[in-house]
């Protein structure tokens, strides 16, 4: 049995009851391979979000598809291979020393010859560090003022709302607004080999815009917008998501970049703009002496701005394949809705549900007949599936 020692300096280390020092040390020695062992798994383990982004965990930057980020890549090697001489060089030098100068049996406590002072081992020790640093500073800077250079007229603009907990992607030329459901949130679609503005600003509290395949992040922050610039190189569906810490569902909190041909970006703009001034099929007026069709019970539930990520009830009552209309009220400043399923979470099937609403003041309202069996269902909003839910109870 391995037990941790504690040393009466403070130190900690392995022992094995009942066994020698040098038995132990190698205990120690052998339970090493292992630990390596679980840390390569942990590293080999995907990133298995929704939006596409299923890479490894490496020591190396992995795909970079920008302008900008294949510029800031290019710095990772050299650097890397810097950082590996040294270590290298001084904790071989550690090591070295260690066992070459260690005390050994028969050993008296005279000291060894010291040498106090070395002016050529100095100068070199100083100098060399520094002038590492100086070319390394000056790459870096030369990288960095590339990276955050913007243009005066970007080809497309596309600015960023991030929200606990989901992103809202707007086209402000092309009056075009997406915003995040679920898991696998909104998709943002953008041409390769131009010149893309990503204006960012945060609803509540910090967030950040991370997407691994264009190897730069930068965060959203209530009251100030960020912005920058990518150009893709190539044609493809890349994952995003928050890298700051924002709350509860942080880790649902993801979306998608689809860099596609002009062309087809054209065409998917102009599809996008025909389906949001689609206009609705008209209802039937009712004739003279005619009533309109009955709508069942109404039940009311609204969300406020005081408490902007609740219901206002988290219980609503029918009875079995009785027809409501939920009437829901979107007073806060966060995008909405209300969605209820055929059973105890939302991996049931979906009944029905409203649509996505920004306050203050967004009405939304759906019809649907309650499930023909009594007992407790479910709902929610699905961009906030956390924090906002409730139980629709169907009475005997």
């Amino acid at each position: 049995m391995l037990v941790l020692a504690v040393k009466p300096s403070g130190g900690v280390f392995l022992r094995i009851p009942g066994t020698d020092r040098r038995l132990g040390r190698l205990a120690t020695l052998a339970l090493l391979p292992a630990a390596l062992f679980l840390l390569a798994a942990c590293g080999a383990q995907p990133n298995e979000n929704p939006t596409g982004d299923d890479a490894a965990p490496s020591l190396f930057t992995g795909e970079v598809v920008t302008t900008q980020g294949i510029e800031s890549a290019s710095l990772y090697l050299p650097i890397f291979i810097i950082a590996v001489i040294i270590f290298i060089l001084v904790e071989g030098l550690l090591i070295f020393m260690t066992l070459r100068f260690r005390r050994r049996k028969g050993d008296d406590d005279t000291l060894p010859a010291q040498t106090h002072g070395n002016n050529t081992l100095e100068i070199i020790w100083t100098a060399v560090p520094a002038l590492v640093v100086t070319v390394m500073f000056l790459a870096s800077m030369a990288v960095l003022n590339n990276v955050q250079a913007t243009s005066d007229e970007p080809d497309l603009t596309i600015d960023v709302k991030a929200f606990q907990w989901q992103w809202t992607f707007e086209y402000p030329e092309e009056g075009l607004s997406f915003t995040g459901v679920g898991k696998t949130g909104p998709e943002m679609v953008m041409p390769v080999d131009e010149v893309v503005r990503i204006r960012l600003e945060a609803v509540d509290v910090i967030h950040s815009f991370y997407v691994p395949a264009f190897f730069y992040k930068l965060d959203a922050v209530p009251g100030v917008v960020n912005e920058f610039e990518v150009t893709v190189e190539q044609p493809g569906t890349y994952g995003g998501q928050c890298a700051e810490f924002c709350g509860l569902a942080h880790g649902d909190m993801f979306f998608t970049v689809r860099a596609v041909e002009r062309t087809e970006y054209d065409a998917w703009v102009d599809a996008e703009t025909e389906a949001a001034n689609a206009t609705p099929a008209p209802t039937a007026t009712p004739q003279p002496g005619e009533t309109e069709p009955p709508v069942g019970t109404v039940l009311d539930i609204s969300t406020t701005g005081d408490d902007p990520l609740a219901f206002s009830s988290t219980t609503l009552t029918a009875m079995p394949g009785e027809t409501v209309t939920v009437e829901y009220l979107n007073d806060s400043v966060l995008p909405h809705n209300i969605a209820f399923y055929e059973g105890e979470d939302s991996s049931a099937p979906l009944i029905a549900q409203t649509e996505l609403m920004t306050g203050p003041g967004a009405l939304g309202t759906v019809t649907f007949d309650a499930p023909t069996t009594p007992g407790t269902y479910f709902f929610m909003c699905v961009v906030h599936p956390v924090q906002m839910t409730g139980t629709f109870a169907v009475a005997a």
